[in-house]
């Protein structure tokens, strides 16, 4: 199943979803293991440790600090990997906005970590965006 590639047919037919919940980033060291209770939305590792993406209430259940307290926004057209530009006009528009975003992209579709207190704006730019 091939994603779509065409600029104009991905910030038309994006349609950003709001996820409910919010999430946050948290570390876990090299060498040690992600505890076994926590479901990781996301889980990516460098070299100075797992970055993981989790419900806040995980967090703070399993007594880990965080940062970026976010809500997850998905943009639910199937994007190909090798896309481009989709990703750059999305978070170049956010930034105009003074949006930061945390942007991941997945096989089906791309995600962006928005922060909590900056969702309805973001959302009003990405509809936007789909609009014009």
């Amino acid at each position: 199943m091939t994603g779509e590639r065409d600029l104009g047919a991905l910030l038309k037919y994006m349609r950003p979803e709001l996820r409910p919940g919010i999430f946050v980033f948290c570390t876990i060291p090299t060498g040690k293991p992600i505890p076994a209770a926590l479901n990781p939305l996301l889980t990516f590792r460098e070299q100075e440790g797992a970055t993981i993406v989790i419900l806040r209430e995980e967090a703070e259940t399993a007594g880990l600090r965080y940062a970026f307290a976010s809500r997850l926004i998905t943009l639910t057209v199937h994007s190909a990997l090798d896309a481009v530009g989709f990703l750059a006009a999305i978070t170049a528009r956010l930034a105009e906005a003074g949006i930061s975003v945390n942007a991941v992209s997945a096989f089906h579709h791309d995600h962006l970590f928005v922060p909590v207190d900056r969702t309805d704006e973001a959302m009003t730019v990405l509809e936007e965006m789909s609009r014009t």
